[in-house]
């Protein structure tokens, strides 16, 4: 697609720049004279206002086309917003355009940028925040600058906050990120030497990307190169960015200073899992595949105790199924990728890249069910889905493709359906508490966030160090609108038709990217014993005169642990140092020190990756003291991420309670009236949304938080991943 460079003056609103690829905005609307005839031309042609308004708005579903998004899904469609600021109903909602744009530029890791020109007062510059600053956020909340941050401002006020301006991870301004604010934004005078430095640096680095030249008054243009070559070049610079990563061992950055950066380095240095080439799709490399075989196999054995077995359904699902449920549908449309071609003949009808499999497991039930001797049916499947979200991928945690189970379920009555789900979601609850020492709240999610398709949905979560909520798991019941719309039916003993009461269920290995953040610290992973692929590694401490009585000591010992998982290390070429940093960095819960001096003394020294504590022990009680100290790390891990959960959250009552919490990022239990509109306002507002109302809930529940009516229930509120 070619670069969109048009503006727009639609009734007393002026419009900048529709900026795909590679345009920087640059100098103000009036001083651009190049256009005048393009502008004209515009004018003539698009003069009613609904004409101009279509031509606004195809422009954006291009931009979002060509990046394989739908124009139509976000957190508020593009559209409806462009319409909003067309009629100049609501002009700080531009930043909301800003804000799907710069994700698409952070994403991709190329400058997009729109400008309201109307609101810009002189020249627009890149430059430090300073601290008696504030900042206008949709919705009109005041945020007040802290001072260096780097935003983009006019003479007046700040335009755009970061490099995005949502309270994401991505609006910290980082090294790169900083080149590329500079490379979308930079006008006028740049205050600081090193953010014209930055700038210069910026275009050799874009030019590994695209080619750019500069034209007349400062304009950026790219002229983009066919799209393989874009392509080939961008995987370039990301192999590039991989190897240097590999160079270096350690983490190079600390979680609580730079999350999005430790989180990255963790999971690709400690050997989890590795990019491609398909944006958001990752490779799960065997470290991390053996901890999912370990879940896997815990949760396979409670099932097939209940009565569920395995199977397997299509990949594929014709457009005609996948329609027969509206409700459900809506929910999974904008997330669907589609078949259309086998090789180059078009199919006779669009065929769905698996999103969930409802749809093709109840075309076959409805086949399977005919009478109440054919009931309950208990099925699961482990499988992988795809789901073309548009949201920042980030591995384990949110991906395009990613691995899991889905139970679909039918049973003859309502009481028996509805005692599966809670029974499913007990076995999810264990999985994340006994095995990866996570704690969670089991609850209900709200009608606002309940699964689309189903009466109710059920819900474990929990809160990340980071500061941000995540939903663990669902298991819901679909009561009988997916049995009517398939026609899944049974005659019952007396001979009368009936309709299935169905659940659904299904755990991910977003439960991995959990773990990682949960217990990981700045030198890597922690791994909790019941999950680790290896439980424990030997490092032999060795020298020339005593290498071989060592090593014979070091063989002896993994034999006498034979029972757990334990990995000798006697490479050659490392020294014992550089062993620790590694086993470290993969979350290895027990390293074993064996030297001469320790044989001499018929001891061995034990260091534990969840404290980092020696201790010092008889060879001959080795698997006694492996084995404690594995259960011991396993409960500490445990303890100290519950104390965490339960340190950070907040019990409150009223409104003002309320927005410190946000302020601190803390969990907030509330008392809340259970509206719809409200919960979606607090949202808007504040950024945090319902995570579940708790099974646990107070005995006086008193007055709603946000506007004093009778409380319904006690909800969970935070920032979600």
């Amino acid at each position: 697609m070619k670069d969109i460079n048009i503006r727009f003056n639609v009734g007393n609103v002026k419009f900048g720049y529709i900026l795909v690829k590679g345009v920087a905005v640059k100098k103000v609307y009036d001083k651009i004279k190049e256009e005048e005839a393009l502008l004209k031309e515009v004018r003539e042609n698009f003069s009613a206002e609904k004409h101009a308004e279509d031509k606004i708005i195809n422009s954006f579903r291009s931009l979002y086309r060509s990046f394989g998004m739908d124009p139509t899904k976000d957190r508020i469609s593009c559209e409806a917003l462009l319409k909003r600021i067309i009629k100049a109903e609501n002009m700080w909602s531009v930043n909301n355009v800003v804000d799907n744009l710069n994700l698409i530029s952070a994403k991709y890791r190329l400058p997009i940028s729109y400008v309201d020109m109307s609101t810009v007062k002189g020249d627009i510059v890149v430059r430090k925040t300073r601290e008696d600053e504030k900042f206008i956020k949709i919705g009109g909340e005041v945020k007040k600058c802290k001072g260096g941050e780097i935003s983009v401002c006019d003479d007046e006020k700040i335009i755009d906050f970061g490099f995005a301006t949502s309270d994401s991870d991505q609006t910290k301004v980082t090294e790169n990120t900083k080149e590329l604010l500079i490379l979308i934004y930079a006008t006028g005078d740049i205050e600081d030497s090193y953010l014209a430095k930055a700038m210069d640096d910026s275009k050799s680095l874009l030019k590994k990307i695209t080619s750019f030249e500069l034209v007349k008054e400062g304009i950026v243009k790219s002229e983009l190169k066919e799209n393989v070559t874009e392509k080939k070049a961008a995987l370039d610079v990301s192999q590039q960015k991989t190897e240097t990563k590999k160079q270096t061992l350690g983490l190079t950055v600390k979680r609580d200073e730079d999350f999005s950066e430790w989180y990255t380095q963790v999971i690709q240095k400690s050997d989890m899992a590795d990019y491609t080439a398909v944006s958001g799709c990752i490779v799960y490399k065997p470290y991390s595949y053996e901890i999912w075989e370990k879940i896997m196999a815990f949760f396979n054995e409670k099932i097939k105790k209940s009565g569920v077995r395995n199977a397997y359904f299509p990949l594929l699902i014709p457009e005609s199924l996948l329609m027969k449920e509206q409700t459900h549908v809506q929910g999974f449309a904008p997330e669907v990728a589609w078949v259309t071609h086998g090789g180059d003949t078009k199919l006779g009808e669009r065929l769905a890249v698996r999103p969930t499999s409802e749809t093709i497991m109840y075309d076959s039930y409805s086949k399977w069910v005919r009478s109440h001797n054919d009931l309950p049916l208990r099925i699961n499947q482990w499988n992988s889905v795809v789901r073309w979200e548009f949201k920042h991928a980030t591995p384990f945690l949110r991906g395009r493709e990613f691995l899991w189970q889905e139970g679909h379920t039918v049973f003859a009555t309502k009481e028996e359906a509805e005692a599966e789900v809670l029974e499913i979601l007990e076995y999810y609850a264990s999985i994340y508490e006994e095995l990866l020492a996570v704690p969670v709240i089991r609850g209900k999610k709200t009608e606002n966030e309940k699964f689309a398709g189903a009466e109710y949905s059920t819900t474990c979560e929990t809160f990340l160090p980071v500061g941000k909520a995540i939903q663990g798991c669902t298991s819901h019941h679909l009561g009988q609108t997916f049995a009517k719309a398939f026609e899944i039916s049974f005659l019952d003993k007396n001979g009368e038709k009936k309709y299935g009461w169905q659940n659904s269920w299904g755990y991910t290995t977003r439960s991995l990217g959990v773990m990682i953040i949960m217990h990981g610290d700045d030198k890597g992973l922690v791994l909790p014993p019941k999950i680790a692929p290896i439980h424990a590694v030997i490092v032999p401490i060795i020298f020339d005169k005593t290498k071989d009585a060592v090593l014979k000591a070091a063989q002896d010992m993994k034999k006498a642990l034979s029972k757990y998982s334990v990995y000798l290390d006697d490479r050659e070429g490392y020294t014992p140092g550089w062993k620790f940093n590694e086993w470290e960095l993969k979350g290895v819960p027990i390293r074993i020190e064996l030297g001469p001096r320790d044989i001499e003394n018929s001891q061995v020294v034990l260091v534990r990756r969840d404290t980092s504590e020696k201790i010092t022990v008889n060879i001959s009680d080795i698997g006694k003291s492996v084995g404690e100290l594995l259960k011991d790390i396993q409960k500490n891990l445990f303890n100290k991420a519950k104390k965490q959960m339960d340190d950070i959250t907040v019990r409150i009552k009223t409104k003002e309670e309320f927005m410190k919490a946000v302020e601190e990022k803390r969990w907030i239990l509330a008392p809340f009236c259970g509206d719809s509109e409200k919960e979606t306002k607090i949202k808007d507002d504040t950024g945090y949304k319902t995570n579940c109302i708790p099974f646990k809930q107070s005995k006086k529940l008193g007055k709603c938080f946000c506007c004093g009516n009778d409380a319904k229930f006690e909800v969970f509120f935070g920032r979600s991943f």
